[in-house]
């Protein structure tokens, strides 16, 4: 149902990628980006990371710290964020103030390091997208 945009060999356009991830997905791509940009020098990237299986996406980084990526899927995106063993009593802090369904991913993230680990979240809401900036939050602080 959500499939990504696999064609390492064909990179997209813009309109293709609106086209592809449906226009209340594009509104939530536009509202990260907003966002991060008022938050942080703002670097984004089209990038076919992580092999195959991942796909097209945007790489947003501040300076040379990355923020999250975004992958395109069929009528949605999903955020990947990566929080190291030193980001995750950060992260314990504001567990309480998380959706139940951040709350879950959290729990279910794929684990990497010292009890951190990659959060994979497909957003499909504005409460969603916003804790999702709270993650990155606690994984880079804002620079203004």
């Amino acid at each position: 149902m959500y499939e990504r945009m696999l064609d390492k060999d064909s990179e997209p356009s813009a309109e293709q990628i609106r086209e592809y991830i449906g226009e209340q997905s594009y509104g939530l791509l536009t509202k990260l980006e907003d966002r991060l940009k008022a938050r942080y020098d703002l670097s984004k990237e089209l990038r076919f990371p992580f092999g195959n299986s991942y796909g097209w996406g945007f790489r947003y980084g501040h300076r040379t710290k990355l923020l999250c990526y975004l992958f395109f899927e069929k009528g949605a995106i999903t955020i990947t964020v990566q929080i190291g063993s030193g980001e995750v009593p950060g992260l314990n802090e504001h567990l309480g103030s998380f959706l139940p369904r951040t709350k879950e991913l959290w729990e279910g993230r794929y684990p990497c390091g010292g009890g951190g680990g990659w959060v994979h979240y497909r957003v499909f809401s504005e409460d969603e997208l916003s804790d999702v900036i709270k993650i990155i939050t606690v994984k880079k602080k804002p620079v203004r």
